[in-house]
């Protein structure tokens, strides 16, 4: 049976009273695991990142994130609530405080979403954590790697540092909603084959059911989605989630697609799959989503390439001839209007740097700032 997650992110809007909603609406729409992020905006962006139009006007995004904060006893509510439902909790770190009072709950599952594939300090934590447990002869904490606004030379990296041993991965378009026909599914069965690793997919398309089922006739075996308890609240996945209803469909129709590969296997299964969503979405569409099964990225998500995803920012206005410390510089995400800098293996090589020219508050680093060409 596949592992499903009913990824209730931010949408509680901090209130445990519609936490508490949110969870008995994915268990009793048969979600296995329940997913919560942990927030604290300055994990997650520079205040000067730009702004996010909301029906109330446009705001601030890091004052957005900045809201949707919680305190360590929310989530440790959440925890016990998730468990007394019957599913498993699940939850995603933005950074290493994050992780490190995420760890302190001892999740049934740690997620790492798609623009923390390339947090790189975030990533050998996790891998320290791991090991850890190992070595006190205690099973390692399953981890679920998102790879939206990744190339496989990024899947690679993370899972060089992660490690293999109860890891999935998750194939997903980094775009709210992302469109079916750019989902290329069949890149679950090329994922499996690369890393040997349990696949699945993140969906942030708006349909309950194509998505989903396809994934499961191309081999996958997680799949999580957004769930809200209505699509017009105020959270800022809530647009693209499923409303209770919906999600009860989707885990409906993913369980059924999972008998017809078991009763007839993957190939006579997969295609009795295709041919039965053709007859729902039509053949064309169906073969769209199913894609050609090279990994690349898709058309909706490729402006977001270093932009989604972490590199390095200055987090004060500097002088030339200053050495950067290591609270000068963050593994932030860039989003709206600053630039992208560095990726965050150049971390450790620009800490303790000097600078070779002025730079601004919440720049992107780049090479030039600290080091002559070829010099480092």
């Amino acid at each position: 049976m596949s592992l499903i997650i009913a990824e209730i992110g931010t949408s509680h809007e901090g209130s445990l009273e519609k936490a508490k909603q949110l969870v008995d609406a994915a268990a009793d729409s048969g979600a296995d695991a329940v997913k919560f992020q942990w927030v604290y905006a300055d994990e997650i962006l520079h205040p000067k990142t730009g702004f996010v139009a909301l029906p109330t006007g446009n705001i601030p995004l890091y004052e957005r994130f900045r809201q949707l904060e919680c305190p360590v006893d929310f989530y440790r509510q959440m925890v016990d609530y998730v468990h007394s439902r019957g599913c498993k909790f699940c939850c995603s770190p933005f950074g290493l405080r994050s992780l490190r009072e995420l760890l302190s709950l001892k999740p049934d599952i740690l997620k790492v979403a798609s623009p923390e594939l390339n947090h790189y300090p975030m990533l050998k934590e996790i891998a320290r954590y791991r090991k850890e447990q190992l070595a006190r002869g205690e099973e390692p904490v399953p981890v679920v790697l998102s790879s939206g606004v990744s190339k496989l030379e990024d899947i690679q990296k993370a899972i060089d540092i992660v490690g293999v041993e109860g890891v999935s991965l998750l194939h997903c378009i980094t775009s709210y909603p992302a469109p079916e026909s750019e989902y290329n599914l069949k890149v679950i069965t090329t994922l499996k084959n690369t890393f040997g690793i349990e696949c699945g997919v993140s969906d942030h398309s708006l349909d309950p059911v194509l998505v989903p089922c396809l994934s499961i006739a191309c081999g996958g075996t997680v799949i999580e989605k957004h769930i809200t308890l209505s699509r017009q609240t105020m959270g800022l996945d809530d647009p693209v989630a499923l409303e209770p209803e919906q999600f009860a469909l989707m885990v409906h129709t993913v369980h059924q697609t999972e008998a017809t590969m078991r009763h007839y296997g993957q190939t006579v299964g997969m295609q009795r799959t295709i041919d039965q969503l053709s007859e729902q979405f039509g053949q064309d569409k169906v073969i769209a989503v199913l894609g050609d099964g090279i990994k690349r990225l898709a058309p909706a998500e490729e402006a977001n390439y270093g932009r989604t995803n972490r590199s390095l920012h200055f987090m004060r206005s500097m002088k030339a001839g200053e050495v950067i410390g290591k609270d000068d510089v963050a593994v932030l995400r860039t989003e709206k209007v600053l630039s992208p800098g560095l990726t965050p293996d150049w971390l450790d090589k620009v800490i303790g740097a000097k600078l070779l020219r002025d730079v601004e508050d919440g720049q992107g680093v780049q090479e030039m700032d600290c080091f002559a060409s070829g010099s480092q």
